[in-house]
């Protein structure tokens, strides 16, 4: 019967596609790119397992992306493994462990392939790279991984982006200093994430006024940290706020062309970040381009990092030229093949006597190897 019939072998589960030429090379050029950037500010490499045991992973902000993991069983010791959905807290974990004797702070880079429970937009598999400055704490670390960020995105031709701070604590902080708990302190929380002032007036109490003034600031840093300068804070809450405008004025100072917005109340996705997190985007374009922001380690270090998302980036970056194909007929000296790959071809071999043009063309080179140059088609006979 049909319904019994096998798939297709070319069907690939929901979320997963097959990266083909040439924007498989594309992708791995593109975050060896970024990757250079880090190595050229100090973020030294690592890479962690694709599979880890669950008690291990979930530790510290491992628990945030837990329930986005796929688990197994291990077959040699019948624990339960964990393939990992973010690589941050991988990296909080070499560091507390592996790293705990090396000098503070600690700057690691990382890049890999990550995989989701739920798509993250269409794609379940999701390719990262980004940085972690652990074991500093201030408002110069939180801007340095911002600004390396921005640096490598502008080396692939975003030289546009907006840089969305949050304060994900400000919220839960007020919520607690108000005595909400609960269902009403849910349903609260839910009107905030909404941004429903109406809901928002109607259920915060004495902090009504107070929270519908902070969802009318989201917007442009600058009146941003005006109103939550004007704003009675309590300590909690006004300390993460005076950090948020150090972190600006060095952002502002560093890369003056870069678009700086605020969102107080928004905590939606920063779910064990502990400070001011940042979210990147390209102008007219709705997908994040990376997130990050401050927190604990699992060994309890003050960190900060920033992810980027290779596939988003490249969708959202200027085409990149691929890399000139010639096609070097059959017989050629192998010295040749050499010469032209020196001068940044990338070089074809013939594999039987014929029209080398004609080949060329059918292989979809761009240059063919005619005896003293590499010609190109269009002047190929």
């Amino acid at each position: 019967m049909d319904d019994l019939a096998p798939p297709h072998p070319a069907l690939l589960p929901t979320g997963f596609r097959d990266l083909l030429p040439p924007e498989a090379e594309t992708e791995a050029a593109s975050v060896e790119a970024l990757m250079g950037v880090f190595a050229a500010h100090g973020y030294e490499r690592v890479k962690p397992p694709l599979l880890e045991f669950e008690d291990g992973f979930v530790r510290g902000s491992g628990a945030a992306v837990a329930e986005q993991s796929f688990r197994v069983m291990d077959p040699a010791t019948h624990r339960s493994m964990v393939l990992r959905a973010d690589m941050t807290p991988q990296v909080a974990r070499i560091a507390g462990s592996r790293l705990a004797g090396s000098p503070r702070p600690l700057r690691l880079a990382y890049a890999g392939q990550c995989v989701r429970v739920r798509a993250n937009g269409t794609d379940r598999q999701v390719p990262q790279a980004g940085i972690e400055l652990i074991g500093a704490d201030g408002a110069a670390a939180d801007a340095e991984v911002m600004l390396v960020g921005v640096e490598a995105l502008r080396g692939l031709g975003l030289s546009q982006l907006s840089l969305d701070l949050a304060l994900p604590t400000l919220a839960p902080s007020l919520l607690d200093a108000g005595g909400f708990e609960g269902a009403a302190r849910a349903a609260l929380a839910h009107a905030l994430d909404r941004k429903d002032a109406a809901a928002v007036r109607r259920l915060g109490g004495g902090l009504a006024p107070l929270l519908a003034e902070l969802l009318l600031t989201a917007g442009p840093a600058g009146p941003a940290l005006e109103a939550l300068g004007r704003a009675a804070l309590p300590g909690p809450a006004r300390a993460v706020a005076d950090r948020l405008g150090e972190i600006v004025a060095l952002l502002e100072a560093a890369a003056p062309e870069v678009r700086l917005t605020v969102d107080p109340v928004e905590f939606r996705g920063f779910r064990y970040h502990t400070g001011v997190a940042v979210t990147v985007f390209a102008p007219g374009r709705p997908e994040e381009l990376g997130r990050g922001g401050r927190y604990g380690s699992g060994e309890g270090e003050p960190a900060t990092g920033l992810t980027l998302f290779a596939d988003a980036v490249l969708r959202a970056a200027p085409a990149r030229a691929g890399r000139p194909r010639c096609y070097v007929p059959f017989g050629t000296a192998p010295p040749v093949g050499a010469k032209l790959r020196a001068e940044g071809f990338a070089t074809i071999a013939g594999l039987a006597a014929g029209d080398a043009a004609a080949e060329a063309r059918r292989l979809g080179c761009s240059h063919v190897y005619d005896g003293s140059v590499a010609l190109a088609l269009s002047s190929a006979r």
